[in-house]
């Protein structure tokens, strides 16, 4: 099976590394000795470019049967040489429960790994409440549950939900019961930042509306500024709404990186326009003032969820819509009036913007699913047919790689066209890749984890993001962690552990928790520095939380590696285990948000713990057998 995203690296490095659990140190005491492992090499980069190419007939069926020489590849017109090939079916029953083994761990120890068939896809549902009316989120529901009544045995299926953040509501799983039980207990979320929260609720006359209505006499002024006002506030909300979605979406592909394969993203929203454009009705002094973009961080994210091999298939979740102006719930002055901007003016207006929004919001839908290989779904009532559709289109498939005849990074968009020999056929398939270095080493960046995060808007976003309570935890580096309680049952202790960051005024008493980390060497970045030695810099962190999602404790450190070709391998033998600990309020319930985040790369591996689940957990003994294998990707 092929690697993360649009690239693999061929032997960054070529061994697997040795992961010593370390979890009998908990105490700062005792443990067996780190499991050696096989040495490790560096070698040199080749880069492949991972496209999945769904075939289906005039039917809209799958087209299986095809050979290599079938298809024909392009890259910026420029034909390439397809290296491998793999054909993909939908899994059997018996072929969806033929997982990797998933080692089982002891007590009090976990891992971010997720196993996932070695053939097949996977299928991530994502309830979009950021974007959508709450009437059209029930509707959801419904025409979802419809489906997973008559799913596919066998269909692995992870549910998430977005509202202003992303939550996993249900990991991976081929029971459809949990998955009913998820949906059937969901209730609606109003978003915020929708000027119609519910949904059905017409177009409503602005303050600015019925000032016009009453045509008072040198009002114009003052009406045609309250108007540009309320676009600046309806720009603002869009494009906060675009950046918590774009950054759901970039989480989702961190979450998503070390599955291999392909990955389905069944989207259920109402959408967002990218580009905010001049408003052209002549209503307002300034048409450009709302103007906005997220073009950039639209890049970013199809970047990310191409290099997780993730296909976006968007659906619109408010079905076929009709113009609102017809709508009885609309509370607008269509008649006649002296007004300047009342009467048919208004309802051309009206009629105009929804054709518009509708327009850029569709384009939006259809831009992440032609960017990513997957396909939108809009004007349709038929949401169970298009989950349908979408899950098996994402099972059906064909993976091709090459190595591009233009080898530079410049990060240019590298624009990618297939055709297949036989007539009749339709293909869906990621148009193209930024061609930028997926283990570009940023050096600019201090090896310090506060430095870091100040100098770094970027990546105090991602920081925060990754380490947020109850969202998906990221891949990119496997980890494993051992968690149990210091201080003794029924007893508690006046200080937190040291190095804790409590917020001001947190009052005891408090229990400890030790925490070990058993990290994957090779998911970090290690390069050569100018002293002549091979580096690599990451932050451990860990974030207590109430059930809330209230941050009640911090411990973070930053962890300094510098030595030679024979140090970096025997860290790969030995494994990279570290121990921190950290205190939570003595009464109460708490989660323990546990990550590693490589400072140069800005990659993370996260896990999450509740600490009811470790209050019983013993120490091991020294000569305790424990867990050495890294998972394998």
């Amino acid at each position: 099976m092929l690697s993360r995203n649009g690239f693999v690296c061929l032997g960054v490095m070529a061994a697997a590394a040795g992961m010593a659990l370390a979890q009998a140190a908990a105490t700062n005491a005792a443990g067996g000795q780190p499991a050696q492992g096989p040495v490790t090499t560096l070698k040199a980069n080749a880069q492949l470019v991972v496209v999945d190419v769904v075939v289906t007939d005039s039917h809209q069926m799958p087209v299986h049967g095809l050979e290599a020489s079938d298809f024909k590849l392009t890259e910026s017109g420029v034909p390439q040489v397809v290296r491998n090939f793999e054909e993909h079916a939908a899994l059997t029953v018996a072929d969806a429960t033929k997982l990797p083994p998933m080692e089982k761990l002891p007590p009090g120890v976990y891992s971010n790994y997720t196993p996932a068939p070695a053939n097949g896809a996977v299928n991530l549902v994502l309830l979009d409440a950021l974007n959508t009316p709450m009437t059209d989120q029930a509707y959801v529901r419904k025409q979802l549950l419809a489906y997973l009544k008559a799913t596919p045995p066998g269909t692995r299926i992870a549910i998430v939900g977005l509202t202003t953040h992303l939550i996993v509501l249900q990991g991976f799983t081929s029971d459809p019961e949990l998955l009913r039980r998820v949906v059937e207990k969901g209730a609606g979320k109003a978003s915020p930042l929708l000027g119609d929260q519910v949904g059905g609720g017409g177009l409503q006359n602005s303050l600015a509306d019925n000032l016009e209505d009453m045509d008072i006499p040198g009002a114009e002024e003052m009406i045609a500024n309250m108007r540009q006002f309320d676009m600046q506030v309806q720009s603002s909300q869009q494009m906060l709404r675009a950046k918590d979605t774009l950054d759901a979406m970039n989480q989702i592909a961190h979450y998503l990186s070390a599955i291999p394969g392909r990955k389905n993203l069944i989207w259920f929203s109402g959408s967002f326009p990218i580009d905010i454009l001049p408003d052209t009705s002549g209503t307002v002094p300034d048409p450009f003032v709302g103007v906005a973009d997220s073009e950039d961080e639209f890049r970013e994210t199809v970047s990310l969820l191409g290099r997780s091999q993730v296909a976006a298939y968007p659906i619109d979740a408010r079905g076929l819509m009709v113009s609102p102006v017809f709508s009885a719930a609309t509370n607008r002055n269509y008649g006649a009036s002296t007004g300047a901007n009342t009467g048919n003016s208004r309802f051309d207006q009206d009629q105009q913007k929804f054709f518009g929004d509708q327009a850029e919001e569709h384009a939006t839908m259809k831009q992440m699913a032609d960017a990513t290989g997957g396909h939108a779904f809009v004007n349709t009532n038929d949401l169970t047919t298009a989950v349908a559709k979408a899950i098996q289109e994402g099972s059906n498939f064909y993976t091709l790689t090459y190595t591009p005849a233009n080898s530079q990074r410049d990060g240019k968009l590298r624009k990618i066209r297939i055709e297949v020999a036989r007539p009749g056929l339709s293909l869906e398939y990621r148009k193209g890749y930024y061609a930028d270095d997926p283990d570009k080493v940023n050096l600019a960046l201090k090896p310090d984890a506060a430095t870091t995060a100040a100098e770094s808007p970027t990546m105090r976003d991602t920081l925060k993001l990754a380490m947020m309570r109850g969202a998906p935890t990221p891949t990119e580096i496997l980890m494993r962690v051992g968690v149990l309680l210091l201080t003794p049952k029924g007893q508690t202790e006046d200080k937190p552990a040291e190095g804790n960051m409590l917020p001001a005024r947190a009052p005891g008493p408090f229990r400890r928790y030790s925490v070990n980390f058993a990290i994957n060497p090779r998911d970090l970045i290690f390069f050569h520095a100018p002293d002549g030695k091979i580096h690599a810099d990451c932050s451990l962190i860990i974030m207590a939380y109430d059930p809330d999602g209230r941050a009640v404790n911090l411990q973070q450190s930053t962890v300094h590696f510098a030595g030679t070709m024979d140090d970096v391998k025997k860290l790969f033998a030995e494994g990279f285990v570290r121990h921190e600990e950290i205190s939570t309020p003595a009464k109460g319930a708490y989660f323990l948000r546990i990550g590693v985040h490589d400072l140069h790369r800005d990659h993370f591996g996260v896990v999450e713990v509740a600490t009811s689940e470790v209050q019983n957990v013993k120490p091991y003994a020294p000569d305790a057998a424990a867990p050495t294998a890294a998972p394998a990707k």
